[in-house]
């Protein structure tokens, strides 16, 4: 009985330190991409993009921060630099100081539609190298049931000029 259980852990931790490797090598491969062709890191892209689908192009803080899964002052460095380059802005609320909203200016919205064009492309590129479109569909599955109860939208791209979801 103790190795059964053993065997179907070593099984288990297995997927789960595949699964923490291909990410690791995922990320440093299309962040050093994105980044030298965009100047955004991809915590930079997810921010764009999630304000890019928000209401009015903006969200509080907080809210910002725990869908990115920063902390605060995490998500406050990254806006910081944003807002230099003129992606973000700040706002306040009419109703309660307290709170802070990030703003996705014009200019962030066009800078996330060009560089989703691209970084979009380097993720195909790098999965269309790897799987075929079944063996995809398949990891898609895998992923989402990992991801229950974390429903994320299906369109992935930043809206068009329309408001339309682009991809």
């Amino acid at each position: 009985m103790m190795s059964q259980v053993l065997s179907e852990q070593s099984t288990c931790v297995g997927a789960f330190v595949a699964l923490l490797r291909a990410h690791a090598g995922i990320t440093r491969q299309l962040s050093a991409q994105l980044t030298a062709e965009q100047g955004l890191t991809l915590s930079d892209f997810e921010v764009l993009l999630r304000l890019s689908r928000a209401d009015d192009r903006r969200m509080r803080r907080v809210d910002l921060a725990d869908q990115v899964l920063l902390s605060a002052s995490g998500v406050t460095r990254l806006l910081d630099g944003l807002e230099r380059h003129g992606l973000v802005a700040r706002a306040s609320c009419d109703s309660d100081r307290r709170v802070v909203y990030a703003v996705l200016t014009d200019a962030g919205l066009e800078r996330l539609r060009t560089a989703a064009e691209s970084h979009f492309g380097q993720v195909d590129a790098y999965f269309g190298t790897r799987f075929e479109s079944d063996d995809l569909a398949s990891l898609t599955n895998l992923l989402d049931r990992l991801a229950e109860g974390h429903p994320e939208t299906e369109d992935c791209g930043p809206p068009d000029e329309y408001g339309r979801a682009s991809r």
